[in-house]
């Protein structure tokens, strides 16, 4: 699987009929199963061989403060705390107070009912408040339920609405209904940006991983996201670059742009930095910025921290040393 390769049938496919796709049930499943088909052994070795690149020193430090900028900082648990919130968002201001050289994080992710809290805290400091939605993170609820639960997160101040699919219907094939629930959150949106949860752990193949990116830009979603952090696996290098091909291809077929979002189990500096190279190699660098690109995270924080530190310092700081999330 080369990039020429994919880009020129992809775009073919787009464009012989891009326009009426949305029509009915049959022509959307016809457009999604008329897109080229992923080899699994080939994205697996060019994922890994993605994996290997190194790049230099300075090239690192760059990418340190990229990926920082880049995080969404994420609570999504039954037990969070207005304090704990709080605490978050003061975190993803400054990530570390004892440099203000390092710069803030993306947004902070937290459940709908946390956003006044998360809002009130960040102020006017650029930091975004992003909300899980549309009853995260199972997908299954009545459609007039997940617009509500969308609204009453915009009008408590959320930027972002990070919603997921009925993963359910999508593996039965009832396309139009996944669609039309996008199309139908991201008007409830409002002015807040949507970001689409394929939860790729249980979409069982890649072809799939493919099909629901294209379904989920043609609705209208501004991002497109791997995963809740709920379901393993979750993230993982192979479904980025997947998803990195859809958003160039889908650029390459409409002039639009789409953001990629991997959330979970993206950990260390390391792997942040595979995902970097595979960002600017597959997609291209144009995509290098959090306006288009996200970790969904809360231990990768720390560990981009500590990499800085030993960067600045050259040693190691004790993983004690930040906040833990």
């Amino acid at each position: 699987m080369t990039p020429t390769s994919t880009t020129a049938s992809a775009s073919s496919a787009a464009a012989g009929g891009f326009d009426d796709v949305t029509a009915s049930e049959s022509s959307l499943r016809r457009f999604l199963h008329g897109l080229p088909g992923v080899d699994q052994v080939g994205a697996e070795a060019r994922a890994a061989s993605l994996g290997t690149r190194s790049i230099k020193t300075t090239a690192k430090a760059y990418a340190i403060d990229l990926a920082i900028r880049m995080v969404d900082l994420t609570t999504l648990e039954g037990q969070d705390t207005p304090g704990k919130v709080r605490a978050l968002a003061s975190k993803a201001m400054r990530p570390d107070p004892a440099d203000p050289s390092c710069p803030p994080a993306a947004a902070v992710c937290v459940y709908p009912d946390m956003v006044g809290v998360a809002k009130e805290t960040l102020g006017s400091s650029g930091v975004n408040v992003a909300a899980v939605a549309t009853a995260f993170p199972s997908g299954r609820a009545a459609l007039d339920i997940k617009l509500a639960d969308t609204r009453d997160a915009v009008e408590a101040g959320a930027d972002e609405i990070d919603m997921v699919i009925d993963r359910g219907a999508f593996l039965s094939g009832r396309y139009l209904q996944v669609f039309e629930e996008i199309v139908a959150v991201r008007e409830a949106c409002g002015p807040a940006h949507l970001k689409v949860i394929f939860e790729t752990g249980e979409l069982q193949t890649y072809d799939n991983v493919r099909r629901a990116s294209w379904l989920a830009m043609m609705a209208g979603g501004h991002f497109i996201k791997t995963s809740t952090g709920k379901v393993q696996p979750a993230a993982t290098l192979p479904v980025t670059m997947i998803m990195l091909e859809a958003v160039r291809d889908f650029r390459a077929a409409t002039g639009q742009m789409v953001g990629v979002k991997p959330a979970g189990g993206i950990r260390s500096s390391k792997d942040a930095i595979k995902y970097l190279v595979t960002v600017n190699e597959v997609a291209g660098p144009d995509w290098l910025d959090p306006d288009w690109f996200r970790f969904g995270a809360s231990t990768l924080l720390n560990d981009l921290l500590m990499q800085r530190t030993k960067m600045t310092t050259g040693r190691y700081s004790g993983p004690d040393y930040f906040t833990l999330d």
